[in-house]
């Protein structure tokens, strides 16, 4: 019976490789080279935007001693760390390589040299994403900080250095460590 389960699961993880590589070399091939340089300026504002944004809000707040945007500061910006620090547990755990390194007809374009498995700059901006939702839960902040971090997301695919499942896992990462945050955060408080 173990037997038939490896087989089964082999198959499935084929299945699966073939789908994440067919949507990628999709999103790859029919990019819009002339778009390329807008995609990497995205992809290059992850870090700035996550932890930049964060950090000028919390010394804003610290110089006009405003106690509720410094906590606020400080839950969006620790949202991201953690998001960082676990995507990047597990690239180097897992560690699989990136598109480009296994397929001739993908071309890196972006920066990308640690292992692909998972996104850490779509984790960055969906923790951020997450958070900045969260603390000010308002739909017109809400929705441009989603369409920018799925705009990360998909940079990443059609700059060549990550697969779909990357970017999905980075996504999911980031988005489950601030609502993790939050949870936590929320019964300290109710704590206090």
């Amino acid at each position: 019976m173990s037997q038939l389960a490896s087989v089964l699961s082999a198959t499935w993880m084929q299945h699966f490789r073939n789908l994440d590589i067919g949507i990628l070399k999709g999103i790859y091939e029919n990019r819009i080279p002339m778009l390329d340089s807008m995609f990497i300026a995205i992809t290059d504002s992850a870090a700035a935007i996550a932890f930049g944004i964060p950090v000028v809000v919390l010394v804003i707040a610290l110089v006009t001693k405003n106690e509720v945007r410094r906590s606020d500061a400080i839950f969006v910006l620790l949202s991201v760390l953690f998001s960082a620090i676990l995507a990047n547990i597990l690239k180097y755990t897992i560690d699989l390589p990136r598109p480009y390194e296994l397929y001739p007809f993908i071309e890196k374009l972006s920066v990308g040299g640690s292992p692909s498995f998972p996104s850490g700059h779509t984790a960055d901006a969906f923790a951020f994403a997450a958070a900045t939702g969260m603390v000010y839960k308002k739909w017109f902040i809400l929705l441009p900080v989603l369409i920018w971090a799925s705009l990360v997301g998909y940079s990443r695919m059609c700059l060549g250095v990550h697969f779909p499942s990357d970017v999905l896992a980075g996504a999911l990462i980031g988005v489950l460590c601030a609502g993790v945050y939050y949870l936590i955060q929320g019964r300290n408080k109710v704590k206090n």
